[in-house]
C-alpha cells in the first residue's frame, strides 16, 4: 500500500459513492488505474464493504444503549457470539477484556423496546451479569479508518 491507495481509501471513507474518475483527479491517476487499484483493495479484504451511513434518529432508533456483559463460563462465548450477531437490535458487539467479557451497542425506539432487548440478552444462556449505561449524547461517531504508511 502506497500514498495513492491511502488516498484512494480516503476519498471513498468520505463519500462511497464517489466515482473513479471523481477519486483520479483527487490523487492525480487515470480512471483505469484507480479502478485497478480499488479491484485490488478490495480483493484484499481491506475494502470489505460499502455502505450508507444512516441518521438513527432520523430512522426512529432515538435510544441507544452500551450493555455490558459477563458470562459465567468461556464455554458460552460462541454461543453468546451468535445470538448476538443475529440480534436485529444490537449494532456492534465487542469481546473484550476486563471485567465484562461483552460490550453490545444498542438502537432502539424507545426504553420499552431496550428493556425488551436487554431481557432478550438475559435470557442467553451462560449470561451472568450485565450492566446498561443509556447513552445521552454521541460526542463522536467517526467510522472511517485511514490506513497508515509503513
Amino acid at each position: 500500500m502506497d500514498k495513492i491507495d491511502v488516498g484512494i481509501i480516503r476519498c471513498l471513507t468520505q463519500d462511497a459513492r464517489m466515482n473513479a474518475s471523481q477519486i483520479g483527479a483527487k490523487v492525480n491517476l487515470s480512471v483505469s488505474a484507480v479502478i485497478e487499484r480499488m479491484k485490488k483493495l478490495e480483493s484484499s479484504g481491506l475494502i470489505r464493504r460499502y455502505t450508507a451511513v444512516i441518521d438513527e434518529h432520523k430512522a426512529g432508533f432515538g435510544t441507544q444503549a452500551l450493555i455490558s456483559v459477563r458470562l459465567e463460563h468461556p464455554k458460552y462465548n460462541e454461543s453468546f457470539s451468535k445470538q448476538m450477531c443475529a440480534h436485529p437490535s444490537v449494532v456492534e458487539c465487542f469481546y473484550l477484556t476486563g471485567d465484562f467479557d461483552y460490550m453490545a451497542r444498542v438502537t432502539v425506539g424507545s426504553g420499552e423496546e431496550l428493556t425488551k432487548v436487554l431481557n432478550d440478552i438475559k435470557q442467553i444462556p451462560g449470561v451472568s451479569l450485565t450492566r446498561t449505561y443509556v447513552v445521552l449524547e454521541t460526542v463522536k461517531q467517526d467510522t472511517p479508518v485511514i490506513p497508515k504508511l509503513s
